[in-house]
């Protein structure tokens, strides 16, 4: 009876708190740990629960039916599978299931039709074998939640839309009711007061650029207050050009929205079948024509409370926020920051932010408006609504810009915590002097989930030493070992710690790597022309785009320096180590950033050693001679520690003695960007950079006297570089063969309406030359997707068996990751990661 019980009320459409606390109920078992060693780690909360399905029982698997009705399918189809250095890609072999015609096409209404179709044939997911990460990621191996979770509040009718049309959808919003929207819509409220990701946005001309992917939870849209108990708010299509990427990557497939929802023909029914806007109205996640895993986005209770809470202290808050893995930290800091940005109503503060925040984000791996690998301090001016890669990088707009920037060269800071703690210590200075002109300019720190071990000394030391005034934990779970440091290390700088529940993310279509890519690879495709006030993203591939061609010897010389961190390459094999990588871009801004040569790091020189005052004691009749040398230069300096190699590239190696590189001294060398090295020319001694970076910055760098030094760490390889260009050509090829069949459909056929008709026999011979013109056409495009297979650490593999079969077919249905953690510790540094 329990039994039947439960299923029936699993067809129902519940909430996401109503779920939750039914799945940890169902979840909670007694476990017994034998000759434990460590009894204390049972307190460690887990960062996201188990996956399972919901309707099933604890014991129970995947079910028989699936794997009957697996065997008793047709004949098996063939499937291809792209490798990239560990990376494989299930894609099926139809020649329909490519993608990219002319670059220079105008294609969006066409793309923005055929999402839906392109996902099924492209196969949207991409699994990822694991590699580095193994034993902390894996793909789900049951199938996508069946259940139902409602969405928005309202449902459209006469009486809440204000006007619609092929473009716009103007909605009448009621107090305490909320709706939810996925895709990408510009947002002005016209009426009323409403609140998105923790701002609250009043009735203004301003129109906010709102990004709701499935890839995260969507924002959710809600009433605060109205004139006449309602508000009214303007959603608006907009093409920014980052639907595009899917194109050049299957992370970006099954993304933004593809064919209209119930509400989207309820609202557009006086319109064309045709017609679709670039975000779409979702009433339950069961409206989504693909079926994917969709949530609203929440905000616990006490997360509101403390949120509002700090918000009181108005320029006085320098807040730390930490806590484990995929417990919600980066939510609260977005949450928290777009509250501060939006000016709240005069009954709840008095508090109008004019000055901005500063937002330092320490987190390597899943930086907020960086890509990965560096720490940066920004100041923000706008609300932001949108996961990481719709904003991964800050070039001076209204938004905000970045302050100052540090290349750490990794993923985590557990490789070189000295150089990480004085990078944090340098940008909190920074802060300081941004501080000094806007004081009511608050700060907001994002810690990393490294919070065990000598993450936990880093934390603590950072606490008693950046003069903070808040800290908040995310997890009321402790572990003691965790919270206990904490408490201790704010009770001793005398200041509160707020302990918070964790709100982990429980299911995750796309996995901390690929995030990672997908943020890497928005980084390099993003511009920002100065005539508009948003980016755009280009779809072409890397490797097509114009380089940076930079002389690294002789006159004009723009890079004078190469450093890599973390390990000992040999100068012989330098330049095979860079091609096809990515590096820092780093100024040196002093001599003080760079080591004494054939010196060891504690006895390096300082200041104080560069004017010499020679007054030993003179004698009376001797009149004091005073000597002042003058400071050398930073090239000067740079130029005397390099090694030219064998293709005279200007080699930092490693300080004697430690075998390996000493980094640059954060403070006097700051990080301009990323870049990708695509080639380096031994004859013409120079390198070919594909990067973001305005070019006006880098000359700016050099002519105030500042060189450049590339600088190669541990981030992960640019797998999505390389795959980009088969990607575009398959997608070519699939587009003209659907714009063929659409042009065939339509009845061009000869003396039917179409040009000429006048003589029969000059139809025909035109129509076979047009035929004769597709086909050469469609000739090229296979032989570009020919070429495309022939590169580099990539190989298209064809795979016939039952393995390859069973996994296109999860990513086809939108695979869910899940997260694990080591039950035994064994080693400090390692813990949290």
């Amino acid at each position: 009876m329990k039994r039947k019980a439960e299923k029936q009320q699993g067809t129902a459409p519940v909430s996401a708190f109503a779920a939750r606390k039914a799945r940890l109920q169902q979840t909670k078992t007694v476990v017994t740990a034998e000759n434990s060693t460590h009894p204390e780690l049972t307190a460690e909360p887990p960062t996201k629960r188990p996956r399972r399905s919901l309707e099933q029982p604890l014991s129970q698997s995947v079910p028989e039916d699936d794997a009957q009705r697996a065997t008793k399918q047709g004949p098996v189809k063939v499937t291809q599978a792209v490798v990239v250095k560990g990376i494989r890609t299930a894609r099926p072999t139809k020649l329909d299931d490519a993608a990219a015609i002319e670059e220079s096409e105008d294609r969006s209404s066409f793309n923005e039709e055929s999402e839906e179709e392109d996902a099924v044939e492209g196969n949207a997911g991409m699994m990822v074998v694991p590699g580095t990460e193994a034993g902390y990621e894996s793909p789900a191996d049951t199938p996508g939640v069946a259940m139902e979770f409602p969405l928005s509040k309202i449902r459209l009718n006469k009486s809440n839309i204000v006007y619609s049309d092929e473009r716009t959808l103007c909605v009448r919003i009621w107090e305490k009711m909320s709706i939810v929207l996925i895709g990408r819509y510009d947002l002005w409220v016209k009426r009323g007061v409403v609140s998105v990701m923790g701002a609250k946005l009043h009735p203004s001309p301003r129109v906010y650029r709102v990004y709701a992917p499935s890839t995260h939870s969507l924002p959710v849209i809600k009433c605060v207050s109205g004139v006449d108990g309602a508000a009214e708010v303007e959603f608006r299509s907009c093409h920014s050009g980052i639907y595009r990427l899917r194109d050049l990557s299957p992370l970006y497939q099954r993304v933004w929205s593809s064919a209209n929802t119930p509400a989207d023909k309820y609202s557009l029914k006086q319109m064309e079948n045709a017609t679709k806007r670039t975000f779409s109205v979702l009433y339950t996640s069961a409206d989504d024509p693909l079926k994917r895993h969709l949530r609203p986005l929440h905000l616990e209770k006490q997360w509101s409370a403390a949120i509002k809470n700090l918000s009181q202290r108005t320029g006085r808050l320098q807040v730390l926020v930490c806590g484990p893995k995929g417990s919600g930290k980066s939510t609260f800091g977005r949450y928290l920051l777009n509250h501060l940005l939006s000016p709240a109503p005069q009954a709840e503060s008095n508090f109008h932010n004019t000055d901005g925040v500063a937002f330092l984000d320490l987190d390597l791996g899943q930086p907020e408006f960086s890509p990965m690998g560096q720490v940066y301090l920004a100041h923000l001016r706008s609300p932001v609504f949108g996961p990481p890669f719709t904003h991964p990088s800050l070039n001076g707009g209204h938004d905000g810009d970045i302050i100052r920037a540090h290349h750490i060269g990794a993923t985590s800071p557990k490789e070189d915590p000295d150089h990480y703690v004085l990078a944090a210590t340098n940008l909190m200075e920074h802060y300081r002097d941004l501080f000094a002109r806007f004081p009511q300019c608050p700060l907001i720190i994002n810690y990393p989930g490294w919070i065990f071990g000598l993450g936990l000394e880093v934390a603590t030391y950072l606490v008693r030493s950046l003069g903070l005034s808040d800290v908040v934990y995310m997890s009321e779970k402790g572990p003691m070992e965790v919270v206990e440091p904490l408490r201790q290390a704010t009770g001793a700088a005398r200041i509160p710690l707020t302990i918070l529940p964790s709100q982990p993310t429980e299911f995750a279509s796309r996995s901390s790597a690929q995030l990672r890519s997908m943020q890497m690879q928005s980084y390099f495709h993003m511009i920002q022309p100065k005539e508009i006030s948003q980016p755009v993203w280009l779809d072409r591939p890397i490797f097509r785009n114009r380089p940076f061609h930079v002389r690294y010897a002789g006159p004009n010389q723009g890079i004078h320096g190469i450093m890599v961190l973390g390990s000992q390459i040999s100068p012989d094999l330098l330049s095979d180590s860079l091609e096809g990588t990515v590096v820092g871009v780093v100024a040196v801004e002093s001599p003080n950033a760079l080591p004494s040569p054939h010196a060891d790091p504690e006895n390096e020189p300082n200041d104080s050693d560069i004017n010499i005052d020679i007054t030993n004691n003179p004698s009376e009749d001797e009149p004091t001679t005073r000597t002042t040398t003058t400071p050398p230069s930073p090239l000067t300096t740079l130029t005397s520690l390099t090694t030219p190699t064998k293709e005279n590239l200007p080699y930092l190696p490693p300080t004697p003695g430690t075998g390996t590189a000493t980094p640059l001294h954060p403070s006097s060398s700051s990080s301009l960007g990323l870049a990708l090295i695509r080639t380096i020319n031994k004859t013409t001694q120079t390198i070919e950079l594909a990067t973001p970076i305005p070019a006006s910055r880098l000359r700016e760098s050099l002519e105030r006297g500042h060189p450049i030094v590339l600088v190669r760490g541990g981030l992960d390889n640019p797998n999505w570089a390389i795959s980009e260009e088969y990607y575009a050509a398959r997608a070519a090829e699939r587009r003209f063969r659907r714009w063929r069949s659409l042009g065939t459909r339509m009845g061009n056929t000869p003396g039917e309406g179409g040009e000429g008709g006048g003589g029969t026999g000059d139809s025909e011979s035109q129509e076979k030359e047009k035929d004769r013109e597709r086909k050469r056409r469609l000739a090229r495009l296979k032989e570009r997707v020919r070429r495309a297979k022939d590169v580099p650490f990539m190989t298209v593999i064809e795979d016939h068996g039952r393995r390859r079969q069973d996994e296109a077919e999860r990513e086809r249905r939108g695979a869910l990751w899940k997260l694990r953690k080591k039950a035994v510790v064994e080693e400090e540094s390692e813990v949290g990661y």
